[in-house]
């Protein structure tokens, strides 16, 4: 008879997904970590599967236990959801939310979530702003942030939305412009100094060490923007790929995964925890390749 995953499984997979150790785990689930040691190996042999490989940095998760991590993030936004809604019963979801994300996911990712639900809210009003700068929520200057990142600050809380991996990219125009398709040839287009460790940086310094981008930028909107205008090439993140050539698979090694965050402070609030949910629900990553 197959093993039925229920409920509890689910709050342990997260954990470990989340805390990345044991210890962290148990703090989340409020247990202590020889709890969480036992169940994780049990549930491991209840479903006749390896859901995380252990090592020195502590608890890596398989692809089943991200699969089974992201039902869990699901599930427990229904259920936020369901207790917001009995909590306001008939009352209006109003109210002033700060919201911030990066310019490259405006367009691509937020805008199209905020089209679907925000006018179900008609008395919920929102201040948007593009920024990086995980300050924005330290200062207060936000109140929800959406964020890409492997390491999320640990004094805010959020959800993990989704992975997020970076593929070499170009535009048709350019590639029949250039008339080849040598990476190390071609005319690099790079963020500049004020992201030194972006993970594109990283891997090119890697791959291709002899490369001295022709453009560098001050974000990743305008290198986002000049590839499609036909400029040179560049590593983008997979959302943003709808409309040009991938010139290399998913660089291996240097992904990130996006995140939702807020302050703790700011979820007992109904407008930010209407908010957060319907951002969780209506997100969605799909790489195009």
């Amino acid at each position: 008879m197959h093993y039925r995953i229920n409920h509890s499984d689910l709050c342990l997979i997260l954990a470990l997904v989340q805390g990345k150790t044991l210890a962290r785990a148990a703090e989340l689930l409020k247990v202590d970590v020889s709890t969480v040691f036992r169940s994780a190996r049990k549930l491991e042999a209840a479903l006749g599967t390896s859901l995380f490989e252990k090592n020195r940095s502590g608890y890596q998760p398989t692809q089943a236990a991200l699969a089974l991590a992201q039902q869990a993030e699901s599930a427990e936004q229904a259920l936020e959801l369901a207790q917001i809604s009995l909590e306001q019963g008939r009352e209006t979801v109003s109210g002033t939310v700060r919201l911030t994300c990066a310019g490259t996911m405006l367009q691509s990712l937020l805008l199209p979530a905020l089209s679907r639900f925000m006018p179900r809210y008609p008395a919920l009003r929102l201040e948007l702003t593009t920024s990086s700068a995980f300050a924005n929520l330290s200062r207060r200057d936000a109140d929800i942030a959406m964020r890409l990142t492997s390491t999320p600050p640990e004094h805010l809380v959020g959800n993990r939305l989704g992975s997020v991996s970076f593929v070499v990219c170009a535009s048709a125009a350019y590639l029949q412009r250039c008339g080849h398709r040598d990476l190390a040839a071609m005319d690099w287009i790079a963020p500049d100094d004020f992201l030194p460790d972006h993970e594109t940086v990283a891997w090119r310094r890697q791959a291709l060490p002899g490369v001295v981008p022709s453009y560098r930028c001050n974000s990743m909107i305008t290198v986002t923007e000049m590839v499609r205008a036909g400029m040179g090439v560049a590593a983008l993140p997979d959302f943003l790929l709808s409309d040009l050539e991938c010139l290399s698979e998913p660089l291996q090694g240097y992904d990130t995964a996006l995140w939702l965050l807020t302050r703790p402070d700011c979820r007992a609030l109904r407008s930010v925890a209407t908010l957060f949910s319907e951002l969780t629900r209506n997100i969605r990553l799909s790489a195009p390749h």
